[in-house]
């Protein structure tokens, strides 16, 4: 079953932490691994200098899966939602919770499960560092 990996994630295996190993152990099972563009850019916006290749090397390894209406109308109506239970959401998160409830049946790996609380997800927790 797919899994978008959220960008907490995404680092944890730039710097060499088990999630590194995590990631490759799914991808020897032939796990559909997946990450959006916005976990792209959150990435190359904090990307050190001597990061480029393994970035490189990790995002081609997965598959990004697109930002549509259908996403974008499915995050505002989180947004609103929640908004309206006076939780404010961001709107990078809903769009990444979006991509993941169309691409991948809801499946999210994330260190920030507070920022997912839609309960048409299943959130699956990678802290940080293990």
């Amino acid at each position: 079953m797919p899994l978008v990996l959220d960008t907490t994630v995404l680092i944890d295996a730039l710097r060499g932490r088990p999630a590194a190993d995590r990631i490759e152990q799914l991808m020897a099972e032939d796990e559909l691994l997946l990450t959006t563009a916005i976990n792209v850019e959150e990435i190359v916006r904090g990307l050190r200098p001597a990061e480029q290749e393994a970035v490189d090397l990790l995002v081609t390894g997965l598959r990004v899966v697109p930002i549509r209406r259908a996403e974008a109308e499915r995050a505002g109506r989180w947004r609103r939602e929640f908004a309206g239970q006076g939780v404010t959401l961001h709107q990078a998160d809903c769009l990444i919770a979006a991509a993941a409830y169309s691409a991948a049946g809801g499946r999210l790996a994330t260190a920030n499960i507070k920022d997912f609380p839609m309960p048409e997800l299943t959130v699956l927790e990678w802290p940080v560092g293990r």
